[in-house]
């Protein structure tokens, strides 16, 4: 029985990635069909194997569009230190196709609930915490410049092209107030390696070592706080603030038991956590208006509100952030 395939791509794809399973990888009996697509020129097809029973996962990241070296490079090096991410079995980087390990169907998105989030959440920051711990050497530094380019993604993206909104230059003025803030204290937190979409989409509930990590390799060197806002203000779920400090004071213990939090009091960690998220959300903001109007991407219009919700909630918190908070409460 020869490979069958259903893949919503061109014909030419089609082709190539057939050849690759038959003449490279030694496929014969096989069927190949849709798994996942993210919010880049990545797309994930699920590799049956009719004999031994078992599955694998096909990464399609055209040459093109996608540098898939840090993917490549990332996966062995979190591998190595622990983490549940998918092994590399083949590579083509020529033609942008690889075989990973199947981590599974179930995202955290689709299963996380109030009876399993606790458990769930706390399984997430183990994994989080074997990160911040090892000293990766080669990652970017998540510096001054990259934090201001992606919060200028609000005003440039969602204010300017999806709302129509020009902004007065008082306006303007207190965004880049804000934006010099968030820059100073991201700084000046414990800088660690970030996963940097650490959120339900990207993990995985797998029987072993929960949880499966995906879509890492965008890491950076950079705030101890940022994935934890990833997970905990989650802009595809949203949780009870009594919660989200529970699951806070939790990582803060763990992360003291580690070493990771010298002399940092939970007031001043909390406050780093609220501002990191800000500054988090005001670039998925302007992510998700990009990824309708630059990449035909509609569906990440409807996260916006909840996004943006945390942006009013945790600007009211601090009185340095009045200016802010009346600007995107008006907006």
């Amino acid at each position: 029985m020869s490979g069958q395939t259903s893949l919503p791509i061109d014909q030419q794809r089609e082709q190539q990635i057939i050849q690759w399973v038959e003449n490279d990888l030694g496929y014969n009996d096989y069927s190949l069909k849709p798994a996942s697509a993210d919010a880049s020129f990545r797309r994930y097809f699920r590799l049956f194997d009719h004999i031994n029973g078992d599955s694998k996962i096909i990464m399609d990241a055209p040459p093109d569009k996608e540098n898939s070296h840090p993917f490549i490079e990332l996966a062995h090096l979190f591998f190595d230190i622990g983490l549940n991410v998918p092994r590399v079995y083949a590579q083509d980087f020529s033609a942008g196709f690889f075989l990973l390990s199947d981590l599974g169907v179930t995202d955290y998105l689709t299963v996380i609930k109030n009876e399993t989030a606790d458990q769930l959440y706390k399984d997430a920051i183990g994994s989080l915490i074997r990160l911040q711990t090892q000293p990766l050497g080669g990652l970017p530094d998540y510096d001054a410049f990259l934090l201001n380019r992606e919060m200028h993604l609000f005003p440039d993206w969602y204010l300017l092209k999806h709302k129509k909104i020009q902004l007065s230059q008082s306006q303007y003025q207190i965004l880049l107030d804000t934006f010099a803030l968030l820059e100073t204290s991201a700084l000046s937190q414990p800088q660690v390696s970030v996963h940097r979409d650490y959120h339900s989409r990207n993990l995985m509930q797998t029987k072993h070592n929960n949880p499966g990590i995906l879509d890492f390799q965008d890491a950076v060197f950079g705030p101890i706080s940022y994935d934890l806002v990833s997970l905990l203000r989650d802009c595809y779920i949203s949780w009870p603030q009594e919660r989200i400090t529970q699951w806070l004071r939790y990582y803060f213990d763990l992360a003291n038991s580690h070493n990771l939090l010298k002399q940092v009091s939970y007031q001043q960690f909390e406050k780093w956590f609220d501002l990191m998220g800000l500054q988090r959300h005001l670039k998925a903001i302007g992510i998700f208006a990009r990824l309708n109007y630059r990449d035909a991407k509609p569906g990440y219009l409807n996260d916006i509100p909840r996004t943006l919700g945390y942006l009013k909630t945790v600007s009211q918190k601090y009185s340095e952030l009045a200016d802010f908070h009346q600007l995107v409460s008006r907006l």
